[in-house]
């Protein structure tokens, strides 16, 4: 017998077994049992999700000889001659290949005839964004008046490039990404049909590198049995991945977060001699500092993250090196490098200089604490028990700026203003009112105002600059 692969042999004949696709298993099956079927169905997702899967269910769905019906029975003639591929009324065609008009013209004239030998004649189009526009115009008319019992079902991948006059005359269906918990289920369960011996974290490390789809998992968890056979181990796993070690990933972030730039180097040329792509190690790098500000964040990081105790324990702790707002600026920068890197002509010298900028980001202070003393400064210059400036303080103006420097906000009032008698408010007020209308006094605040408006949120400013 002929091995079949996972992504086949495990393939959903019903719509119930179909994962992660629930609003649009509902909507198909009420429309069945409504009699409310559609001439022609857009489905649209990423790979591996269950578009082409669905349409050939729904075909099932139509021709069943107990149907039409929501769940077909996988038994009669009908429904066994779609799961092999030889009803002669169900057609799959690849958009990719017979894209041109004769290959729609040729459609066109076939689908004038009634079924042969089912109920329906359903046309399945996979990658459908790939016709030309030529033949997407010599298909308008067909798809909105097809003639009696015929189905027309779209699948594609770049739903954006399909015409607005085609969708119009279609209902669409969105097939969403496949859940991170969703996939690793269906592993499980297929290591149990199959006896393969796999561990939870090796589990996880396929379902995030599938990302979302069903197909590539399936796929990976077959090409891992190849490899090591029943019994997979998490080294083997990462080798045929090409996932980063943890322990490289915590030695990072270590280093950053505990401000030791003298780490980096030696770090970088481990990666190299490892033999990882730098822009991928620089990808896991952004998801690990994610994970440290998700564990910091929320109050059971488990429902998202789903680790074992002792690796969530180990993530925790590199956690609590930082504040949650250092986090958060850690992976912003990360994610503004990540461009710089991808197009960078010394990636590696570019990573070493980027990481080594990150250990001296807890010097940065915050916009807030720059506010803050900027207040204090303004509640110094008006308050009564504090000093009035006056251009009598200084001989000329020349004086009064080397007593004052913009780039010295924090110089002492007292060194550069008078007494005040405290006799008098109202004079003092006009004073203090006379003092900050001085040209001057004008310039250093405003020069100030704008040093501090035009520091960024996330880098703030260095708290050697104050």
């Amino acid at each position: 017998m002929t091995y079949l692969i996972y992504a086949r042999k495990y393939r959903p004949d019903t719509f119930e077994k179909l994962i992660g696709q629930k609003p649009v298993v509902q909507t198909l099956q009420n429309a069945i049992k409504n009699d409310r079927i559609a001439q022609a169905y857009i489905f649209s997702g990423m790979r591996g999700v269950g578009k082409t899967t669905a349409a050939r269910i729904l075909a099932k769905t139509l021709n069943c000889q107990h149907g039409p019906s929501p769940t077909p029975c996988n038994k009669c003639e009908f429904c066994k001659e779609i799961n092999e591929d030889r009803s002669v009324d169900v057609l799959e065609i690849d958009g990719a290949s017979s894209r041109g008009i004769d290959a729609v013209r040729e459609l066109r004239e076939g689908v004038k005839y009634k079924p042969i030998r089912s109920r329906y004649k359903v046309i399945i189009i996979d990658e459908v964004h790939m016709l030309t526009p030529e033949a997407f115009n010599a298909l308008l008319k067909t798809i909105e008046e097809p003639p009696p019992h015929t189905v027309f079902i779209f699948a594609t991948t770049e739903f954006h490039k399909v015409p607005a006059t085609i969708i119009s005359r279609c209902q669409h269906f969105e097939f969403k990404k496949i859940s991170h918990k969703d996939i690793i289920k269906h592993l499980l369960q297929i290591a149990e049909e199959e006896k393969i011996k796999i561990s939870s974290f090796g589990l996880n490390l396929i379902a995030e590198a599938a990302d979302g789809s069903l197909r590539d998992a399936q796929s990976l968890l077959d090409k891992a049995v190849a490899f090591s056979g029943e019994v997979i181990n998490d080294d083997d796993l990462k080798e045929i991945l090409g996932t980063i070690s943890r322990d490289f990933l915590f030695a990072f972030s270590g280093s950053i977060l505990q401000e030791k730039p003298d780490e980096v180097f030696p770090l970088v040329e481990k990666v190299i001699e490892n033999g990882y792509d730098l822009r991928f190690f620089y990808k896991e790098l952004i998801q690990h500092f994610r994970n440290l500000l998700l564990v910091k964040s929320v109050q059971d990081p488990q429902d998202l993250l789903p680790l074992n105790e002792e690796d969530m324990k180990v993530l925790k702790e590199e956690a609590q090196k930082a504040s949650q707002e250092e986090l958060l600026r850690y992976l912003v920068a990360l994610q503004q490098g990540e461009q710089g890197l991808k197009f960078s002509s010394h990636p590696r010298i570019y990573l070493e200089t980027f990481l080594v900028k990150l250990c001296h980001f807890k010097q940065i202070t915050s916009l807030k604490d720059i506010m803050k003393e900027f207040e204090i400064i303004k509640k110094e210059l008006k308050s009564p028990s504090g000093k009035s400036f006056t251009r009598e303080n200084s001989q000329n103006q020349e004086d009064f700026q080397e007593n004052l420097p913009p780039e010295a906000p924090n110089q002492k009032i007292n060194e550069i203003i008078s007494e005040d008698t405290g006799e008098e408010k109202s004079k003092r007020e006009r004073e203090i009112e006379t003092a900050l209308k001085d040209p001057s006094i004008q310039s250093f605040m405003d020069t100030f105002k704008a040093k501090v408006l035009s520091v960024e949120p996330i880098k703030g400013t260095n708290k050697k600059d104050k």
